[in-house]
């Protein structure tokens, strides 16, 4: 499309795509930051429930790239598929805040909805349309601004991805602290609720302000017209290299070196080398998804556990949905750490930290941070009220005499001497009958006495405060970060220098696809346990990525008789091979805007 305007030796356009970034950002991490407690509080969902729900959400916001990336390549272009795409994502997240609108079915102005099904129904549409809409622009975007840069402007490139990925986490940083302020507030036209739909509104708005800066540089961009998609290339040369050795299973006919080469008689040997090699990387994507499977219920189990602690820091009342800005706080402090300071000490210690082992580290340090949280859950279930299991009932006893009094329930009950003026809760089985009423609440309002005209009241706490700070949550999110940055950086950048340039976009929808399948592995555990304390199944979702590291020392074992990525390399132009010195660059670069 020609030149378009610069700015400091930087295409303008480039300015409008951060900008669009920045806000589109903020409109999904800030929906996400408050999703969970919608659910819980709400909708009225129990824990399991919520955490399936949100998951399977995050699974399909990462399942919608590959569908974005075809519309893309083969159909739209990048430039009308990002506009279309965020028109659906602008509606999803409307659609979301008018769900959480309480007035909305409270005919009877008792502060509770009285139409449930209808709120959940457009909340699971506007769900629908977000994952669609952010998941098919999230291989778009970035790319598009790459494309805004000639061939010659290699360090401008480089710098705007610095640059996009900077907005990437001010978006998402800002966005985790103010929506669960805005959550806070108290709004309302009949009774005052907490605000969701100010939640929920705000990056709704947000989202519309990012399609419209986007709509706004539409005259700088240069736009490529979409060439074919080499995903859909590799998965029919894959499928038609299993259609022909099935039809060819039987002895008479040769075997061949490699299953890929059956593919031979349709395809050519190019495309074929290529598939070999990113199906070898892929196979290193095996055992990943256990470390997405623990890195996202920051946002579900975490969320939870912080509701149950005290978020009291003294001149600052922190939301437990708050709680997860600490980790990109500590990924915009700790990534430039790493690389300038803790990984050239480890060289100097002539340990060859191998991306690979990076990989595996990093799967062992988000293991260790979900112990980490089942120790603080340990000790905020010593602080929780003894609710009644299935198949008990309870019974609360307040003494309003002047003296203690004991009480024998019964068989099976142990006998409690209650002081004066306090409660105490007896648990025992169903079929026990009482007949009195008591109520289950924080606390106990009681009429003590009156004298002249003058009432005197007192309480009795029935549930005691949440005494657990939620600073002992810090470093369980300090060990997570840690395994994200030696984890996520390291695996695509190793990836992306094992495959060939053009097959890049379809590593990088693999790499995506892994994010989506661990999301599908909390679903299934959510779902398959029958665990009902939340220390036990942190201790469940730590287990099995510990067996997954042993998956990752197998890994190591086969990458070290994988053959290197010459042949790939030498399949490409040489010129190009002689400007791009370090090819893992990119793939670092291309994984940060992601």
């Amino acid at each position: 499309s020609g030149m378009s305007p610069s700015c400091f030796g930087y295409p303008l356009s480039i300015f409008f795509i951060v900008i669009n970034e920045f806000c589109e950002r903020f409109s999904y991490y800030g929906m996400r930051a408050v999703l969970v407690l919608y659910f819980k509080f709400f909708l009225h969902w129990d824990d399991n429930l919520s955490t399936a729900i949100y998951h399977t959400f995050v699974a399909l916001c990462y399942l919608t790239p590959i569908l974005g990336a075809i519309i893309a390549d083969s159909w739209l272009g990048k430039f009308k598929t990002i506009i279309s795409l965020s028109i659906v994502y602008t509606i999803g997240q409307a659609i979301m805040a008018v769900s959480s609108i309480n007035d909305l079915t409270d005919y009877n102005r008792d502060g509770i909805p009285d139409n449930i099904p209808l709120h959940i129904g457009l909340s699971m549409i506007g769900l629908i349309l977000i994952a669609f809409g952010t998941g098919g622009i999230k291989p778009c975007v970035s790319a598009f601004g790459g494309d805004q840069f000639e061939e010659e402007q290699e360090k401008q490139r480089n710098r705007f991805f610095s640059l996009f990925y900077l907005s990437v986490n001010a978006g998402s940083l800002l966005s985790t602290i103010i929506t669960p302020i805005l959550r806070g507030e108290e709004c309302g036209i009949h009774t005052k609720q907490q605000c969701y739909p100010l939640a929920f509104g705000v990056p709704a708005a947000l989202m519309a302000v990012s399609l419209m800066v986007f709509i706004l540089g539409s005259k700088m961009y240069k736009k490529a017209h979409p060439q074919g998609n080499i995903m859909l290339q590799v998965s029919k040369c894959i499928g038609f290299a299993v259609k022909n050795r099935f039809q060819h299973r039987r002895k008479q006919f040769p075997k061949r070196e490699h299953w890929l080469d059956w593919a031979s008689e349709k395809y050519d040997k190019r495309l074929i080398t290529q598939t070999k090699m990113v199906l070898r990387v892929l196979f290193l994507y095996i055992p990943l998804p256990m470390f997405w499977a623990l890195f996202d219920q920051q946002g579900s189990r975490w969320t939870l556990q912080a509701t149950t602690m005290d978020g009291n820091f003294g001149a600052i009342q922190i939301q437990p949905d708050q709680m997860q800005t600490v980790n990109p706080i500590l990924i915009v402090v700790m990534v430039p750490i790493v690389d300038a300071v803790v990984y050239p000490l480890i060289k100097k210690c002539h340990f060859n930290f191998t991306p690979l082992r990076k990989i595996t580290v990093g799967m062992f340090l988000a293991s260790l941070a979900f112990v980490a949280a089942a120790l603080v859950q340990v000790q905020i279930d010593k602080t929780l009220p003894n609710f009644p299991k299935e198949g008990q009932s309870q019974i609360k006893v307040i003494n309003l005499g002047t003296d203690v009094a004991k009480v024998d329930i019964g068989p099976g009950v142990e006998n409690m001497s209650v002081e004066s003026l306090m409660a105490h809760i007896f648990i025992f089985r169903k079929h026990a009958t009482f007949s009195s009423l008591f109520f289950n609440v924080p606390f106990s309002l009681l009429l003590f006495q009156c004298n002249n005209n003058r009432l005197e009241l007192r309480y009795v706490e029935d549930i005691q405060p949440n005494t657990v700070h939620m600073a002992w949550q810090i470093p369980q999110y300090f060990i997570m970060t840690c395994g994200e940055v030696v984890f996520s950086v390291t695996g695509l950048a190793f990836s992306y220098s094992q495959a060939p340039s053009n097959m890049k976009s379809v590593l990088q929808a693999g790499w995506l696809l892994t994010v989506a399948v661990g999301n599908i592995i909390v679903l299934i555990v959510a779902g398959a346990s029958k665990l009902s304390e939340q220390v036990n199944r942190h201790y469940l979702m730590s287990s099995p990525n510990a067996v997954c590291i042993l998956c990752a020392g197998c890994v190591i074992w086969h990458c070290s008789l994988a053959p290197t990525n010459a042949a790939v390399f030498f399949i490409q132009k040489l010129p190009a091979l002689l400007q791009r010195r370090d090819d893992s660059t990119a793939g670092t670069i291309l994984f940060l805007t992601f």
